[in-house]
């Protein structure tokens, strides 16, 4: 294990979480560009989801995603861990099985030593080992800040797709991580955070969802996402906006780390969480007995954070049992989609 007195997570300019770009300036972007057009292209950025879906014939697709992004603790194994969970999770979230991935790298060679970025790597295939994947190849570039992370492709039968947009009335909503990766990665880089927190908050960011997942598709589940950089109820607005459904989230029963909660409680909010409620915020009707530093966890931005499976109601009870009996010790039913109010997220 590399030296525990270097700090990446100083290496960086803001660093914390794992931020995105808003949809919305992606959507600006890419607004009015004239996209390749192909008949296979089964999910695509027409229909923007966890990863892109390819039909390469009736009983095979592929599912092609690709994430990245500085540190956010200072072991750079345990980084390289992360950051690879982290781009195997799309390809979970959609029902696949990844295979090969590329790694993607930016490293500051003028200023940090080789061995930090070998340990970097070692920590990234230590998960695709784990995950059954083979590293194919990458691209390493030199920049002023560290950053990593993976191209994965991976296969799914075209009949079995899972998508953020399949939500049905009366399906139950089941979270398998706590939230609050967010705010404990900030206490990090503030050196507020002991041995004892950063150990078991990297463990869960270093998890494979590939459990959750292979459980999951042996239910009657109609939609998933992982919750990444937007946070819980950010991503959870990506499924709600458009399908014609509401939510009902029980925010007594999204599990959050009582760290975060306590330093959520003092003002330690990362920038990301203000910007996952500045531009989703108008989708979400908060009660206010929902205490303040509870309401900024759910749009805490997460790095590598759990499955959000949407499955039929009469089925719930089954899969939170069998994840449990997995490992899974904090899947929990936070919710239910209802058809009033439409596309609109009530958190009670």
């Amino acid at each position: 294990m590399t030296d525990k007195s270097i700090r990446l997570t100083q290496t960086v300019k803001g660093a914390g979480c794992a931020a995105k770009l808003s949809p919305g300036d992606l959507d600006r972007a890419l607004c009015g560009l004239d996209l390749p057009v192909d008949a296979n292209l089964l999910v695509g950025l027409d229909r923007a989801d966890d990863a892109g879906v390819y039909r390469v014939s009736d009983e095979l697709a592929l599912v092609q995603t690709l994430d990245f992004f500085p540190p956010m603790v200072d072991d750079p194994f345990c980084f390289g861990q992360i950051a690879a969970a982290n781009a195997l999770s799309d390809i979970y979230a959609m029902g696949g099985i990844p295979k090969t991935a590329m790694n993607i790298v930016a490293f500051p060679a003028k200023t940090m030593d080789i061995s930090i970025l070998r340990a970097v790597i070692e920590g990234g295939l230590d998960k695709m080992r784990e995950a059954g994947v083979v590293l194919v190849g990458g691209h390493t570039v030199e920049d002023s800040e560290l950053k990593y992370g993976l191209s994965v492709t991976g296969y799914i039968h075209p009949g079995r797709i899972l998508t953020k947009k399949s939500l049905q009335v009366g399906d139950c909503l089941i979270l398998t991580k706590p939230v609050g990766t967010g705010v404990v990665s900030t206490a990090i880089k503030a050196g507020l955070a002991d041995e004892v927190v950063i150990d078991r908050v990297t463990l869960a960011m270093a998890t494979l969802n590939r459990v959750a997942s292979l459980i999951m598709v042996r239910f009657t589940v109609h939609a998933c996402t992982d919750i990444t950089g937007f946070g819980f109820l950010g991503h959870l607005a990506e499924m709600v906006v458009d399908s014609g459904h509401g939510v009902r989230i029980t925010a007594a029963s999204v599990p959050m780390y009582a760290e975060a909660l306590e330093w959520a409680a003092m003002g330690l909010i990362p920038a990301g969480a203000y910007t996952n409620k500045s531009f989703r915020g108008s989708f979400v009707d908060i009660s206010a007995s929902v205490p303040q530093n509870v309401q900024d966890l759910l749009f805490d931005p997460q790095t590598s954070g759990g499955l959000l499976i949407a499955v039929a109601s009469a089925e719930a009870d089954a899969l939170v049992a069998a994840l449990k009996t997995a490992g899974i010790e904090c899947a929990a039913i936070v919710g239910e989609v209802v058809a009033d109010p439409g596309e609109r997220i009530i958190v009670e």
